[in-house]
């Protein structure tokens, strides 16, 4: 890709989320970064003077008001339970790509660093996402302690799957956890 001078906001976030999707926080170097957003290192340094930190900050930022936006806030709404949980896999299935796309918040998780620049987002995030799965299950009569533990598993099952389906190079396993999320969350079989 050619350099250019200047990029629209929404392609520039795209592009970052890319990179720290398929490389991680420290796998995403400034060369790789550049290359991939078409500009200069001086021109990324002048658009984010905290580097490549404040860049993953707004790549989470702008996940997490899409997750709301399109998971969290739909999810709570008055449409019958079936057609918020369709919902819900349309979009996790778009989210990931058919499940060849990482899940960001794993990929900017440090394992050594439980107090990283980004562990508050990446917890307010799922705890977010526990939470709005945690009040569909309840909604449809299920006690607050399973449907929190159901919750629970449906995130553990969906980062599962994809960690499965790319390290395999095959959808399957992340297929088969969208087609099993409903049983898993309501408990209908």
């Amino acid at each position: 890709m050619g350099r250019r001078s200047s990029i629209g906001e929404g392609e520039l976030i795209e592009a970052l989320s890319r990179v720290f999707r398929d490389t991680g926080y420290d796998g995403a170097t400034l060369s790789i970064l550049s290359e991939e957003t078409g500009l200069q290192r001086a021109s990324l340094y002048h658009r984010f003077p905290g580097g490549k930190e404040q860049m993953a900050k707004e790549v989470l930022a702008v996940t997490e008001s899409w997750l709301t936006e399109n998971l969290f806030d739909p999810l709570k709404t008055d449409a019958p339970i079936d057609e918020r949980v369709q919902l819900l896999v349309q979009k996790l299935d778009a989210l990931y790509s058919g499940g060849k796309q990482a899940c960001i918040l794993n990929m900017l998780s440090s394992a050594s660093d439980y107090e990283g620049p980004f562990a508050c987002a990446i917890k307010r995030i799922f705890e977010a996402l526990i939470e709005a799965l945690s009040q569909l299950a309840t909604e449809q009569g299920t006690a607050k302690a399973v449907g929190q533990a159901r919750a629970e598993r449906v995130v553990m099952l969906l980062h599962g799957s994809l960690v499965l389906s790319r390290g395999t190079g095959s959808q399957k396993p992340f297929e088969r956890f969208l087609e099993a999320l409903p049983e898993e969350l309501l408990g209908r079989h």
